[in-house]
């Protein structure tokens, strides 16, 4: 392949940029250009793993576009990335149409209507559909070893079509799997068998807007008695962003289709392994009190990531199959490496930011249950 000065230029730009990247945003070792360059789409590309998508795909070699609404911009960028504007929540999708792609990445969307719309500008005009889809399209998530083929959920509403971001908030908990799996069933009926479903559990580390994994190492940090629920036995499946990201740039070089559950780790990860590595890092030891399950339902206590093994609707959520996704190439970075970025990429926010944590209970909450925990005959 014959290097342009435009090359030259380009290259230059993603080194500059790179190095200008804070040091979770780095990759922990040389990247190496793909043997194809591909010309990608990324619908969205701005939230939490699409930033990683765009990164590790620009150090491939692959040319990226986005297309979302352009409200959230990042300055990390080089300017080789081509920025489209439109908005698929009111089927603005003019600035796609009479474009050709090697492959498309769909990142955000929960709406069946959203692929649809997606279908009817890109059909025909994309080699490859990527979804981002979510272990919540299970039936039945109380049971462990779940794995790509297990029944899906049912929608139970009027019309698929015609549901909102309004009305999926308004009732998330029920419409939010069933959308998600009629969004898939989607990508298939619009794009054939070139798609590629991925459906993540809890997705963790640096850019994580949610805190729901930041509770546990930030609180460790913090020290003193710390509420645990359950004995520490049960499993907690989570998976970096970055890993997430670069799998899925990776699933597009090498055109791989199919569905994958991406979870991890690689291992089974007890709460109690969670906790230790969180020590590791953080340099801190609290002293751990272990409150059972059915305290925590009797008090409404929901604490994020974890779920009891034991029964409940989502018993099986800490111990999905990933198999077949670790087959498809799906690596882990160490979790102590996870923690250690996300922890500097949280301290790096504003102090109004960091104050009051977006997910878990406070310290007096905790506090208050702790005491009435010590209290019980």
């Amino acid at each position: 392949m014959t290097t342009t000065r435009r090359d030259l230029f380009k290259f230059g730009a993603l080194a500059a940029a790179s190095a200008a990247l804070p040091g979770w945003a780095k990759p922990s070792k040389p990247i190496k250009r793909a043997a194809k360059p591909l010309n990608i789409l990324i619908l969205g590309g701005t939230g939490f793993t699409g930033p990683f998508q765009v990164n590790y795909a620009l150090a491939r070699g692959h040319k990226v576009t986005l297309f979302n609404r352009g409200k959230r911009p990042s300055p990390e960028w080089p300017s080789a990335v081509e920025q489209l504007s439109g908005d698929r929540n009111t089927g603005d999708l003019k600035s796609l149409q009479g474009r050709k792609w090697d492959v498309c990445i769909d990142n955000p969307t929960s709406l069946p209507f959203w692929v649809r719309d997606a279908g009817k500008v890109l059909k025909g005009n994309v080699g490859h559909y990527l979804f981002i889809s979510t272990i919540s399209v299970y039936a039945d998530g109380s049971k462990q070893g779940i794995t790509e083929d297990a029944p899906l959920a049912v929608y139970a509403g009027k019309d698929a079509m015609a549901e909102t971001q309004d009305s999926l908030r308004a009732d998330i908990e029920h419409l939010y799997g069933p959308l998600k799996a009629l969004s898939e069933a989607e990508a298939r009926k619009q794009f054939g068998k070139r798609v590629t479903i991925v459906r993540p559990g809890y997705i963790v580390g640096p850019r994580d807007e949610t805190d729901r994994f930041t509770y546990w190492p930030h609180r460790v940090a913090q020290g003193g008695e710390m509420l645990v629920p359950g004995d520490g036995s049960d499993p907690v499946q989570i998976i970096d962003g970055r890993d997430l990201g670069e799998w899925m740039i990776r699933l597009a070089e090498t055109g791989t289709l199919g569905t994958f559950n991406a979870v991890g780790p690689a291992k089974p990860l007890s709460t109690t392994a969670m906790l230790k590595g969180c020590e590791r890092v953080t340099g801190k030891k609290p002293t751990y009190t272990h409150v059972s399950p059915e305290f925590l339902e009797e008090k409404k206590v929901e604490l994020p990531i974890w779920v009891s093994s034991k029964s409940g609707p989502y018993a099986g959520y800490g111990a999905v199959s990933n198999a077949r996704a670790m087959a498809a190439g799906l690596t882990y970075r160490p979790f102590d490496t996870t923690v250690t970025d996300l922890l500097a990429w949280f301290r790096s926010q504003p102090a109004e930011r960091q104050a009051t944590l977006r997910a878990g209970i406070t310290r007096e909450q905790e506090a208050a249950l702790l005491k009435e925990w010590h209290a019980k005959p």
